[in-house]
């Protein structure tokens, strides 16, 4: 027979082990299954990312974060998440994913790709990383196309797209330019995001500026083609000739996993996850939401350091309910 566990965690990033460690410091059982790696997000950055949040806003569980910088990188990052899942002896299933939840007499039944596990709670924080937002054009699945990016290597010496003007567009157009790629940013809007890092804003704009970095404005893809992509911009539809195109316009949450799950979502564009905003639980009884998934395709409303406080009012909300019933 399955350990049956009080809390049973959908995704295994920062939040997920911050409601696992608050769970397990209140004394109940709990279970973090994850599809990919610990913390599978911060893996999937950039090699050589630097947060923007300090080590001490990222911190969880009350274990210090030690940084070399003020800023931690990404394998720091790594390493820490790793150092308070050890230091709390957290039980977590990885590469173990979610594919259906059926509730009988008040217990969930969680079936995976590894076995049923069963649980009286459920949170979900399953972040968005993993899932880009398409840019929808033909040509997008050819293998030229990327909406992640890893490391510079792949670019040097070729003509590199660039498509968006937020940060990670920002990031990456720079340092590929540095790296001696040709780069061309294609922005739909008129200008960079006015959300682009205050210390990258000067320095992509003054790039561009002086035509080190090419850039189209009021412009979006038409079409991608093997050595070429069609843009259609103010002036009119141009072609350009192209090696790679990063596609960096964005993710959403894993709007799939919530209609397997049965959570609702709202019926406006931000098609945020239907929940009480006192004790984030959804529409399910038992069934909690937690982290950047909250605010549904407003990917920018929260972060690491604005959701560490959805763990403990989940599991005060689990235990008060424990305690009336």
């Amino acid at each position: 027979m399955n350990k049956q566990y009080d809390i049973i965690i959908i995704g295994g990033g920062p939040i997920g082990i911050c409601c696992a460690v608050e769970a397990k410091n209140k004394g109940l059982s709990v279970l973090i299954l994850e599809k990919g790696v610990i913390v599978n997000s911060i893996y999937n950055f950039p090699a050589n990312m630097t947060f923007f949040s300090t080590s001490k806003l990222l911190e969880i569980g009350n274990v210090p974060f030690v940084s070399h910088n003020n800023r931690p990188t990404r394998a720091e990052a790594l390493e820490y998440y790793r150092r308070v899942v050890e230091n709390w002896e957290l039980e977590i299933e990885t590469f173990c994913e979610v594919l259906s939840l059926k509730l009988e007499d008040g217990i969930y039944d969680v079936k995976t790709n590894k076995g049923n596990k069963v649980s009286k709670n459920i949170i979900v924080c399953t972040g968005f990383y993993d899932h880009a937002r398409m840019l929808e054009i033909p040509g997008e699945e050819l293998a030229k196309v990327k909406h992640y990016y890893d490391d510079a290597h792949p670019y040097v010496g070729k003509k590199v797209i660039v498509v968006g003007a937020a940060n990670s567009a920002c990031d990456i157009a720079l340092e590929l330019y540095h790296k001696k790629a040709e780069i061309t940013m294609v922005v739909r809007g008129g200008d960079i995001s006015p959300r682009v890092k205050y210390w990258i804003k000067p320095n992509i704009s003054n790039r561009i500026k002086e035509g080190s970095i090419n850039a189209y404005f009021n412009t979006e893809i038409e079409k991608i083609e093997e050595n070429k992509v069609i843009v259609n911009t103010p002036n009119g539809k141009i072609e350009l000739e192209n090696d790679f195109v990063l596609a960096m316009t964005g993710y959403k949450p894993n709007y799939s996993l919530f209609n397997t799950l049965g959570i609702s979502v709202t019926k406006t564009s931000l098609k945020e996850p239907i929940h009480n905003p006192i004790t984030l639980e959804s529409e399910l009884a038992g069934v909690y939401i937690a982290g950047v998934i909250k605010a549904g395709m407003n990917t920018s409303k929260f972060f690491i350091e604005n959701t560490r406080e959805d763990a403990n009012l989940i599991v005060n909300a689990i235990l008060q309910k424990n305690k009336i019933s």
